[in-house]
């Protein structure tokens, strides 16, 4: 069992599928703004990366419908 602190959470990595669950805030790069790496915020509501670790970051569907790349996870 995985337990969260505010610490630990700063130091998940968005690049490790485990670390990622719905319901979890993070901020994600979308295709169109990986040039700029500008992130967008909001809340997973789907993990669609089906392997365990991905070196540019797990890909998700936010509960807003946007999909990009987790960089941050903030909890």
């Amino acid at each position: 069992m995985l337990c969260l602190t505010k610490a630990g959470l700063e130091n998940m990595n968005g690049q490790i599928r485990a670390n990622l669950k719905p319901g979890l805030r993070v901020r994600i790069v979308l295709k169109k703004d990986q040039p700029s790496g500008k992130l967008t915020e909001g809340v997973v509501k789907e993990i669609l990366t089906p392997s365990p670790t991905h070196p540019h970051g797990i890909k998700v569907r936010l509960v807003s419908g946007e999909v990009g790349r987790v960089k941050e996870i903030l909890g």
